[in-house]
């Protein structure tokens, strides 16, 4: 584009060297670090493939069928007096809500895009819900983080409270996202709490659906496999970048920047590393945390809630492929992450007291005996089974996967 006095548009031209630079650098750094490289990626794959796959694989794909024989459009009906006065998004909001929460990132942002491709949903009120829909799932805080880096099971009630209500917070804030925008647009009818209708919704939606159940399945795995194929590729990716920024000292750079940051919230120097590798990769950053000695426990809970309800770097680049597919706009899930990291910071720093420091003095029971004693030892041996049997589970639906695939390409070829 030609500006005046004859001068270019130099932005795209810039754009253009920083990626081609940005690449370049990479690659040759692939090339002079090739053993730390392919230790990160071995460990980016093992997260991979014990939990991730086996853990989210299951909320995938009943969510697709729950979508297919119309139950969502049922619990939509009978949410919207809910999640429309809160939110401003559909009652069926309340549905991508829940299995964000259980199932941890990117399920919200998945459930978002195929809401919003079945025109269910609006791409304002899609922004709105995939903005405080995508959180860490329970299992991660309580087995992998409190647990397993921490060995403190009471932490994790802490930083799950935090982390959740947060959201809740980033939500209600969203709700005023694109409103300028819907003036003057025609409004999508909203219903009464009905169940005679909810149901009538529900079989209405089934009716639609003639295909069998046998096909429904093979799409529903299919679909949820080619996504945690994707999800795959972007932790070995960043846990990559993450180890070379290390290797070739940029991490250090940037941590003097960051203990500037981190002096104004009174939080040590110590956890400026922690803090940036958690940035780009929660569980690496959570661990570093956990690791650091010259922290007092409050504040490495404090640093750890916030890389929390940010997701990182990796994260957001698979909600960000998910949503381009479906021609949402991540800029909103961005500045909703920031918000979050902020939210849950400072509310485990409000609930630090009354929820960790007065139940383990005597001085109150805020929080139930057996939610302490019980809860997080079943957590852990979950947590344990599915190390265990991560693995085999991955390799059966990675094989279903290739075989349903191939069935389908030979469909097409006799066809």
């Amino acid at each position: 584009m030609s500006l005046p006095g004859g001068r270019t548009d130099m932005k795209p031209k810039a754009k253009t060297v920083f990626l081609a630079s940005t690449v370049t650098l990479f690659a040759l750094s692939l090339i002079c670090y090739p053993q730390q490289s392919l230790e990160a990626s071995i460990r980016g794959l093992n997260m991979w493939w014990e939990v991730v796959f086996p853990s989210l694989l299951p909320f995938f794909i009943v969510s697709e069928l729950l979508i297919s024989f119309g139950v969502v459009n049922l619990l939509g009906v009978l949410l919207e007096p809910l999640m429309r006065p809160l939110f401003r998004v559909p009652g069926v909001g309340g549905f991508v809500w829940a299995m964000g929460m259980a199932s941890g990132y990117p399920s919200g942002a998945k459930l978002t895009a195929r809401l919003y491709q079945e025109k269910q949903i609006s791409t304002i009120e899609a922004e709105r819900l995939a903005s405080f829909t995508n959180s860490s799932n329970p299992l991660f805080i309580f087995g992998a983080v409190s647990v397993g880096f921490f060995h403190n099971p009471n932490l994790g009630i802490i930083l799950a409270l935090s982390h959740y209500i947060g959201n809740i917070c980033v939500g209600m804030i969203m709700r005023f996202h694109g409103k300028s925008q819907e003036k003057g647009k025609q409004k999508r009818p909203s219903h009464l709490f009905s169940f005679p209708y909810a149901f009538r919704v529900l079989h209405e939606t089934r009716l639609k659906n003639e295909q069998p159940l046998g096909k429904l399945l093979g799409d529903a795995v299919r679909s949820s496999v080619q996504t945690l194929l994707m999800i795959g590729g972007f932790i070995i990716l960043f846990s990559v970048i993450n180890k070379l920024l290390y290797m070739m000292h940029i991490t250090e750079y940037i941590s003097f920047i960051f203990q500037h940051i981190l002096h104004l919230f009174q939080l040590p120097k110590e956890l400026s590393i922690p803090m940036i590798s958690g940035l780009f990769e929660i569980t690496l950053g959570s661990q570093m945390i956990s690791q650091t000695d010259k922290a007092e426990l409050l504040e490495k809970a404090i640093a750890t809630s916030f890389i929390l309800a940010f997701g990182g770097f990796s994260v957001q680049a698979q909600v960000a492929s998910i949503l381009a597919e479906a021609n949402i706009r991540f800029k909103p899930f961005f500045i909703a992450r920031i918000m979050h990291g902020c939210f849950a910071a400072c509310f485990t720093y409000i609930l630090w007291k009354p929820l960790y420091v007065h139940p383990a003095d005597g001085n109150m029971r805020v929080i139930p005996t057996f939610l302490i004693e019980r809860s997080p030892s079943w957590i852990n041996h979950y947590w344990e089974l599915l190390h265990q049997f991560g693995p085999i589970i991955t390799i059966v639906f990675l094989c279903l996967y290739i075989w349903l695939t191939a069935a389908q390409w030979q469909k097409k070829v006799i066809e």
